[in-house]
C-alpha cells in the first residue's frame, strides 16, 4: 500500500501560524524591536561622539539615550528568545496531536503503509523540527531587517561608504543561497538515515524474544548500527556545509569591514563626514556584514521544510470514511459478510481489471453469526484468520464485499459510534495508561474502578494484580509480567468495556488450561447479549464455540459445529499443526504472534 497524499490548500507554516497569532504577532514585534533598538544604537553613538569632540559639555542625554536603546535591545532580544522556545513546544504538541490523529482515524494499510520506526521517528523529531518553523520565520524578521537597516544607515551617512559595502553583497548573497540549499540537501538525507534507524532498532524490539531465542543478537546489532556510517557522512556533511560557510564568511566580512573602513577613512580625510559618522558606519557595516543570525535562521528553515516533507503524506490521509450511521439500538450483535475480500497490498484499483492487484488474504467470504452466539475462527498459520478478526471489527476495510453489523454495513457506521460497541483482546496487548487500573479502563470509555475490578476477576488478572506492590495502582514499569499475565490484562481491558461484539484474536494463546477454562466461562456468561468472534488455536475453544468456520488460504473450507468438522481428518490435522507451530514460535522458529500494534 503506497500513500498518496492530496494537494494541501496551505503550507503547513501557515497552518500552524494560526494556531498562536498573538504569540507570534509578539515575537515578530520583539524581534523588529530588538532590531530597531540595534540599529538606532550606531546613530546615537555617533551623534554622541560627536559632541564629546566638540569640547562642549557631556552629553549625558545622548550616553543615556545609547544607555536606554542597549537595555532595549537586550529586553527585546530576551523576550524573543522566551516566547519563541515557549511558542514552539506549544505548536510541536499540537502537530503531533494532529498528525497522530490523522494516523488513527485513517485506514490501518494507509497508515501503516510508513514503517513502525519511521513512523515514529515522524511523530517525534521530525514534528519538532517542522513546528519550528513559524516561530524561526517570525524571528528572522531581525536577520533581515539588521542588514537592510544597516545598509540604509550607510546610505544616510555617505553613499560612498554605501557603495563600498555593496561591491561585495553579491557574494554575500551567492554564499547565502549556496549555504540554504546544501544545508536543506544534508538535513533531508540525515532524517532518512535516522529513519531507517528507528525503523530497524523497533524491528529488533518487537521480535527481541526470537533474536534471542536464535541467538542472532550480534547480527541484529550490526544491522541496526549499519545506517550509522551513512548517518555519520550526512552529519559531517551538514557540518562540512556550516563549516565552508563560516570559512567564507570570516574571509569575506572582513574585506568588507576592511573596504568599508577604508572609503570612511578617506572620505573623513577629505571632510565629507565626521568622526561621529565614521563611528556610526563601522558600527552599520558590522550590523550589515553580521550574517550569523541569517544563516541559523535559514538553516532551521530548511530542516524545518525538509521535515514538513516527510510528514505531508500522514497529514493528508483520508480518514475512514462513513455516512455518519450508527449501529441500530439495542442489536443483539448480527454480525454478516457478503463476498468478502481482502488483498494484501491494495484496493479495487489496483489491478487494469479493477480487481484487487496483491496477494489475497480473504476471498469471497460470505458468513452470517447470529446475534449472541460464539464463532471460533481456525486454520493454518497464513489462513487470514487474523484478517478476518480485522475486519469483522472494522480495524481493516475489505476490498470487496460488505460486513454488516445488525444489517448496518460497517463503513456507513460513524467509527466515533462503532467503537464502544466493538471490544478487542489480541495475542500481545498493548498496555497503554501509567498503573495497571489505568490499562484496564482504557478503551473508547474510561471504566469506573467497580467495572475494571469485575472484569480483572473475569480475567483472572484479579490474583496476580494483588501479589503487586500496590495492588491496581502498581506503575506497569514496576510490573514484571509474563505473557499470560499481560494477555490476561488485555482481556480485562476488553471485558470492562461490554459492547455488542467481543472478538478475541488469539488472546487466550499465552493461558495455562484451567485460567483458559475459567475465561471460557466468563465469555460463555455473555451467550446471548454479546456475539463472540474468538480466533482459535487450541481444539478446547473450537470445541466450546456454538459455531465454527474453518478457512484455508483465506476462503472459507467449511463452517459448522465442532463435532461436524470433526469428522473430517483434514479437520483434525488443522490442530495438530498449529500446535507444533506453536512450539515452535515458543522457541523462536517461527515469527511471534501477531500484536495489537500490527493488527491496528
Amino acid at each position: 500500500m503506497r500513500l498518496n497524499p492530496r494537494p494541501a490548500t496551505a503550507s503547513g507554516t501557515r497552518r500552524l501560524a494560526r494556531r498562536h497569532p498573538a504569540a507570534l504577532l509578539a515575537l515578530f514585534l520583539c524581534s523588529t524591536g530588538g532590531a530597531l533598538a540595534a540599529l538606532a544604537l550606531p546613530a546615537a553613538l555617533g551623534h554622541t561622539v560627536d559632541g564629546l569632540i566638540d569640547g562642549g559639555p557631556v552629553p549625558w542625554s545622548g550616553l543615556l539615550f545609547c544607555a536606554v536603546l542597549t537595555l532595549a535591545e537586550t529586553g527585546f532580544d530576551a523576550g524573543a528568545a522566551v516566547l519563541g522556545t515557549s511558542t514552539t513546544a506549544r505548536l510541536t504538541a499540537h502537530l503531533r496531536t494532529r498528525t497522530t490523529a490523522r494516523v488513527l482515524a485513517a485506514e490501518p494499510r494507509d497508515a501503516l503503509a510508513v514503517p513502525t520506526g519511521d513512523l515514529t521517528a515522524r511523530l517525534t523529531a521530525r514534528t519538532a523540527d517542522a513546528a519550528a518553523a513559524p516561530v524561526t520565520a517570525a524571528g528572522a524578521v531581525a536577520g533581515v531587517l539588521l542588514p537592510l537597516g544597516a545598509v540604509t544607515g550607510l546610505f544616510l551617512i555617505d553613499p560612498w561608504t554605501a557603495a563600498a559595502f555593496l561591491l561585495g553583497a553579491p557574494l554575500l548573497v551567492a554564499l547565502l543561497h549556496t549555504f540554504t540549499r546544501r544545508t536543506a540537501d544534508a538535513g533531508a538525507d540525515y532524517q532518512r538515515a535516522q529513519s531507517v534507524i528507528a525503523h530497524r532498532l523497533t524491528e529488533a524490539l518487537d521480535g527481541a524474544d526470537t533474536i534471542r531465542a536464535a541467538r542472532t543478537g550480534a547480527r541484529e546489532y550490526r544491522r541496526i548500527l549499519e545506517p550509522l556510517g551513512a548517518l555519520a557522512d550526512h552529519g559531517r556533511r551538514t557540518w562540512t556545509v556550516y563549516g565552508r560557510a563560516a570559512g567564507q564568511s570570516a574571509l569575506l566580512l572582513p574585506l568588507l569591514m576592511l573596504l568599508v573602513l577604508a572609503v570612511g577613512g578617506l572620505r573623513l580625510h577629505a571632510g565629507a563626514i565626521g568622526v561621529g559618522d565614521l563611528v556610526a558606519a563601522s558600527r552599520y557595516a558590522a550590523l550589515a556584514v553580521g550574517i550569523g543570525a541569517l544563516t541559523g535562521a535559514l538553516g532551521a528553515l530548511a530542516r524545518s521544510r525538509a521535515a514538513a516533507r516527510t510528514l505531508d503524506p500522514l497529514l493528508t490521509l483520508d480518514p475512514l470514511p462513513h455516512e455518519g450511521l450508527g449501529p441500530l439500538p439495542g442489536g443483539p450483535g448480527h454480525l454478516e459478510f457478503r463476498d468478502v475480500g481482502v488483498a494484501q497490498d491494495g484496493g479495487p484499483d489496483g489491478g487494469p481489471d479493477g480487481k484487487p492487484d496483491g496477494k489475497p488474504l480473504l476471498t469471497e467470504v460470505h458468513l452470517t453469526v447470529p446475534g449472541g452466539t460464539s464463532l471460533a475462527v481456525v486454520g493454518r498459520s497464513g489462513s487470514g484468520k487474523s484478517v478476518f478478526a480485522a475486519v469483522a471489527g472494522r480495524l481493516l476495510d475489505p476490498d470487496t464485499g460488505t460486513v454488516l453489523l445488525d444489517g448496518v454495513p460497517l463503513t456507513a457506521m460513524d467509527p466515533a459510534l462503532l467503537r464502544p460497541e466493538v471490544a478487542y483482546a489480541f495475542a500481545r496487548p498493548a498496555l497503554p495508561g501509567t498503573t495497571v487500573e489505568d490499562t484496564i479502563a482504557f478503551g473508547a470509555w474510561t471504566a469506573d474502578p467497580e467495572a475494571v475490578r469485575a472484569a480483572a476477576r473475569a480475567a483472572r488478572a484479579d490474583g496476580f494484580i494483588g501479589l503487586l506492590p500496590y495492588g491496581y495502582a502498581t506503575p506497569l514499569t514496576d510490573a514484571p509480567l509474563s505473557g499470560g499475565e499481560r494477555q490476561r490484562l488485555g482481556l480485562a481491558r476488553a471485558f470492562a468495556h461490554p459492547g455488542r461484539l467481543l472478538i478475541l484474536d488469539d488472546a487466550l494463546s499465552g493461558l495455562d488450561t484451567v485460567t483458559e477454562h475459567h475465561v471460557r466461562r466468563a465469555l460463555d456468561e455473555r451467550a446471548g447479549r454479546c456475539t463472540r468472534v474468538i480466533v482459535a488455536h487450541r481444539l478446547s475453544s473450537a470445541a466450546r464455540a456454538d459455531r465454527v468456520l474453518w478457512l484455508e488460504d483465506g476462503r472459507v473450507r467449511a463452517t459448522g459445529p465442532h463435532e461436524k468438522l470433526w469428522a473430517d481428518p483434514e479437520y483434525r490435522a488443522v490442530f495438530r499443526t498449529e500446535t507444533a507451530e506453536a512450539e515452535a514460535e515458543e522457541t523462536g522458529a517461527v515469527p511471534p504472534a501477531r500484536t495489537e500494534v500490527e493488527s491496528r
